[in-house]
């Protein structure tokens, strides 16, 4: 008997058949909703003719058809399938990922209609007698010249909703919807691209059409993004449509700015900070083709693309990428697969790329531009390394580094003190008896931030009162030990009064589009201090930063973590690139114990491309990826004893391991997290096939082992982080 087969949003390594419904018709790719255990589900058809594996009176029926037509098409069906295989994951759960939030519920589809505003004629009245201030005159201001698409206002007026309202009851604009956004207005002409540039957009445009990857290998402030507009403009022209994926949502806004003025079309835009209705009419719009470009992070890899003409990834190095929970895909290696599936180039853009795309280039898998100059830069950024263990250091900072800092801000330009730990310090010590503040649940440090008064555990993000004196003695004696970028930017406050200090991290950028209004204010040509973590290491161009001074380098020089070489390579290089890129040239001051470290060296006397190739040969040596593949099991409990019990059973299920190498079992480097203990087991296989070949048999095994159902466990495929 023929039957539905439908993915449902669980974790469980298997699809669900069901009877077909009473009314409509269930096509390959359509929403249903059926009935589960004692509750209903919102599942996608797989197989719309599957032989039932069951007698036909042992299946429910599903109870109906949520949709007019299939939301997913053969490729995207396809592509899941593989993906769900090769990340180890439940089809079900990476059939969600590909669908917005919105979409996952059992409701009709919202409309694809653009939400667009206008002004009334009481509005151009009002307009006219400036009798409206503050948002709402801006508001008006922005809409003087004629109907406008909601989501451009998302860019240039971050908090405009309440002033709509306000003026939408007063009666002076009016919203409605419509099939086509009005045009953000004429495509703007960009800079004459460089010799360089105009031969990496003419090499890849020869490959459009057809499947081929390519490495855009470009040094910071290269003009990386130039090149992906003048492709971007390609794909238009042809009446296709192109998906750029950013690996952060903080680079989302700046970037559909300078994609809606340099292009002259709508810029459709999926990330999670989006409100779920204009995520899922976003997709949609992709689905139906009216949305020609595409931009977005990690999850905006699985947006539809009938007409597909060229995916981008840009800084693709990036390990935000990688999804860490549920199902563990990686978007830069699926877009890859996609732009197979689909026959279209895919572009991956860095200035440090990942030594997994760099092995695929020495491989022929990939083809590589290269992108050497920076146009419009003065000169090459001068790199010079602090040697720290001469000075005395203030709160963390040299006298080398201070009078970097203050020679810059009177020549009227900026500077960058990076530190990748927020917080005002690591530690909090007693001095008298030698207690430090440790979190209960995960046998680490506390943070200690001092705007708020509290101890956080920056693992489990467990928060305490800070003691007014030491609980094991007493003693008022306490101290916090090392410097975060709140302590950072108190020092350099007082150092410096008068001048801007800017603290760049997750604690000053919580608020929604926070990030955007400090950087739009760092744009403007006056002197000021930023004192900020990764979040700066992005893509962000600030025309008068000319000095990045990087505090914390040696923290990456003696990790166990094999990949910490390559990271901090990439951050010291990205960092270092916000320095210098106009016309003013940049310095970078690297701060460190240890001087004479090779990679520093080899940092200065070839930049990254010199690093990259000596760890790829430490690999090559080491059997280590990408010259091996790994897939990582992890386990959790409450227990330690349900957690070496069951990797002690998993690798027994592995029986003769042949041309496997295991590592393990053992605890997690961090083996205590959130009241949980953690231990994992490491498998390598010298080929992919070795690997996969093994891996469908032990997750099965692992499935049934009795003591898996004492404890949390998942296997992560290609992991890129141990820990």
């Amino acid at each position: 008997m023929l039957t539905l087969r439908v993915a449902l949003p669980v974790p469980l390594p298997t699809l669900f058949d069901y009877l077909p419904p009473a009314v409509g018709e269930a096509r390959a790719g359509s929403r249903v909703r059926v009935p589960f255990g004692k509750g209903e589900m919102v599942g996608v058809v797989v197989d719309p003719a599957a032989e039932a594996a069951v007698g036909s009176k042992r299946l429910k029926q599903a109870i109906e058809v949520l949709d007019p037509y299939p939301l997913l098409d053969a490729e995207q069906l396809a592509t899941l399938a593989w993906a769900a295989d090769y990340w180890a994951g439940a089809p079900g759960e990476a059939v969600a990922n590909a669908l917005p939030l919105a979409l996952r519920e059992p409701r009709a589809l919202p409309p694809t209609g653009i939400e667009v505003w206008a002004l009334t004629e009481q509005g151009r009245d009002a307009l006219a007698a400036g009798s409206r201030k503050g948002g709402s005159a801006a508001l008006l201001a922005a809409l003087q010249d004629g109907p406008r698409a909601a989501d451009d206002f998302g860019v240039v007026l971050p908090d405009w909703r309440a002033a709509a309202r306000r003026l939408l009851e007063a009666g002076l604009v009016e919203k409605r919807e419509v099939e086509d956004a009005p045009p953000p207005g004429g495509a703007a002409p960009g800079p004459a691209l460089s010799d360089e540039q105009t031969a990496a957009v003419a090499a890849i445009g020869e490959a459009f059409g057809g499947f081929q990857p390519w490495l855009l290998d470009g040094v910071t402030g290269s003009g990386k993004t130039e090149v992906y507009l003048a492709l971007i403009e390609r794909a238009l022209a042809e009446g296709r449509q192109t998906l750029l994926l950013v690996p952060e949502i903080g680079l989302a806004p700046q970037t559909v700015r300078r994609l809606r003025d340099r292009l002259g079309v709508a810029v459709e835009v999926l990330h999670s900070n989006l409100a779920e209705g204009e995520r899922a009419r976003a997709w949609l719009r992709a689905r139906n083709g009216s949305a020609r470009v595409v931009l977005g992070t990690r999850s905006a890899v699985f947006t539809p693309l009938p007409h597909a003409g060229l995916i981008i990834v840009d800084e693709e190095h990036d390990p935000s990428y990688k999804q860490q929970e549920g199902f563990r895909y990686h978007a830069r290696d699926l877009a890859v697969v996609r732009a197979r599936s689909l026959g279209v180039p895919v572009v991956l853009g860095s200035a440090t790329p990942s030594l997994e795309t760099l092995g695929n280039v020495e491989a022929g898998r990939y083809r590589r531009v290269v992108l050497k100059a920076r146009p419009g830069a003065a000169q090459p950024t001068r790199v010079q390394i602090v040697d720290m263990r001469a000075q005395r250091l203030d709160h963390g900072l040299s006298p080398t580094l201070v009078h970097a800092v203050a020679a810059c801000i009177e020549r009227g330009e900026q500077a960058l003190v990076f530190r990748n730990r927020r917080g005002y310090a690591p530690v909090l010590l007693c001095h008298d008896c030698g207690w430090h503040a440790d979190c209960p649940r995960c046998e680490r440090p506390m943070t200690l931030h001092a705007g708020r008064r509290r101890l956080v555990c920056h693992h489990c993000d467990n928060t305490m009162h800070v003691p007014a004196a030491c609980p094991a003695c007493g003693s008022a004696n306490l101290s916090p030990q090392g410097q975060g970028t709140e302590r950072l930017e108190e020092a350099l406050t007082e150092r410096f009064p008068g001048v801007a200090v800017v603290r760049i991290d997750r604690e000053t950028t919580r608020r929604r589009d926070a990030f955007g209004e400090i950087l739009d204010g760092l744009r403007e040509d006056k002197p000021a201090i930023l004192v900020g973590t990764q979040m700066l290491a992005k893509g962000h161009d600030l025309p008068n930063l000319t000095l990045v001074a990087i505090v914390g380098v040696d923290e990456g020089l003696h990790s166990v973590d094999f990949r910490a070489g390559e990271r901090l390579a990439q951050l010291v290089v990205q960092v270092a690139g916000r320095a210098g890129r106009s016309a003013k040239p940049g310095s970078v001051l690297l701060q460190t114990h240890h001087p004479d470290h090779p990679m520093l060296h080899a940092l200065l006397r070839g930049g990254y491309p010199a690093v990259a190739a000596g760890l790829l040969e430490e690999r090559r040596l080491l059997e280590l990826p990408p010259y091996a593949h790994q897939v990582l099991l992890r386990a959790d409990a409450l227990g330690r004893a349900e957690v070496d019990a069951f990797l002690a059973e998993a690798h027994v299920a592995i029986g003769a391991p042949g041309p496997l190498r295991i590592a393990g079992p053992m605890p997690a480097p961090m083996p205590l997290r959130a009241g949980r203990h953690r231990g994992q087991l490491l498998v390598e296989a010298g080929t992919r096939a070795q690997l996969h070949g093994f891996l469908r048999t032990w997750q099965q095994a692992l499935a049934s082992l009795p003591s898996a159902r004492k404890v949390r466990w998942s296997l992560d495929v290609d992991p890129i982080d141990l820990y």
